[in-house]
């Protein structure tokens, strides 16, 4: 086994590398994408640097967790980013801004009030009576904060 570790040269590892690669194409969603670029990296350096077999499967797992560790970290925060941008399926997000007419009164602090199909906890600081038009202002978690709804003429 340890003739056969011996005897593999860059070839080997960039055809390693395009195979892994090619995997790539099959929809692994990037898993073996980082792999193959760093078995081809190993390839590139074995054709400069005389490496032990040791030493290139160590290079080969270094280079494979750095990659994937960097694409993550990257990954990470472009989702993060998105996520705070994005309102498709976030109700809460949806809700800022929507008129409702109240179908009953509401006294300052916390309250129920059904919107649509839902029943929300919404606070208010001022007291609102049954039919007057709110608005959704904000929303912490589950909590709406509603103010009173201003007419701009036209």
């Amino acid at each position: 086994m340890i003739e056969l570790l011996q005897s593999v040269n860059y070839w080997h590892w960039l055809a390693f590398g395009l195979v892994l690669l090619a995997s790539e194409l099959l929809g692994t969603a990037g898993y073996l994408l980082w792999l193959g670029l760093s078995a081809i990296v190993v390839g590139v350096l074995m054709t400069f640097l005389p490496l032990s077999w040791q030493l290139q499967w160590v290079a080969f797992g270094v280079f494979s967790l750095a990659t994937t560790w960097l694409w993550w970290r990257r990954q990470y925060q472009s989702d993060t980013e998105s996520d705070s941008n994005r309102q498709l399926n976030q109700k809460h997000k949806q809700l800022i801004g929507t008129v409702i007419v109240l179908e009953e009164d509401l006294q300052p602090g916390r309250n129920r009030i059904k919107l649509g199909d839902t029943t929300w906890a919404a606070e208010t600081p001022i007291e609102m009576k049954k039919g007057e038009r709110v608005v959704v202002e904000s929303v912490e978690g589950i909590l709406l904060h509603l103010t009173r709804h201003i007419e701009t003429g036209s």
